[in-house]
């Protein structure tokens, strides 16, 4: 009796999961920057950047990507950071991290966006810049 309340439990709770799990959505035709980037929060050792976009679809887990550096043509180091797209919504906003800056030093950067399945959005920002406290 035990055993079958147990695997009842599991199969409800298995199936309660998977209702929970995000559906993949239509990809959009022409994924674009609606907003920004720019910068939401600047410290003396982490600066946060953000932007938004129209809706990508695909995955429903997307990756905010910032590839930066001191230098505009060296753009070396990347911090990337997860969203979970809402199919209803017809942006998404991102929001990357960037730790362990220097003081009193000028960055560089660009802003792109990929599918979880590691697939680009097909966006690229122009280059930016950011001086740190």
């Amino acid at each position: 009796m035990n055993r079958v309340i147990l695997l009842l439990a599991i199969s409800v709770l298995s199936g309660s999961l998977l209702a929970q799990e995000s559906p993949r959505t239509k990809k959009a035709p022409h994924v674009r920057i609606i907003q920004g980037p720019k910068i939401e929060l600047a410290r003396q050792n982490l600066t946060i950047i953000r932007w938004t976009t129209n809706n990508p679809g695909g995955d429903p887990v997307h990756y905010g990507i910032v590839h930066y550096g001191t230098s505009p043509g060296k753009l070396l180091e990347t911090a990337q950071s997860p969203i979970r797209l809402d199919p209803d919504h017809a942006s998404a906003v991102f929001r990357v991290r960037l730790d362990n800056l220097k003081t009193r030093t000028t960055y560089y950067y660009r802003v792109d966006s990929i599918e979880a399945s590691g697939e680009r959005d097909g966006l690229t920002s122009g280059l930016s810049h950011f001086s740190t406290p």
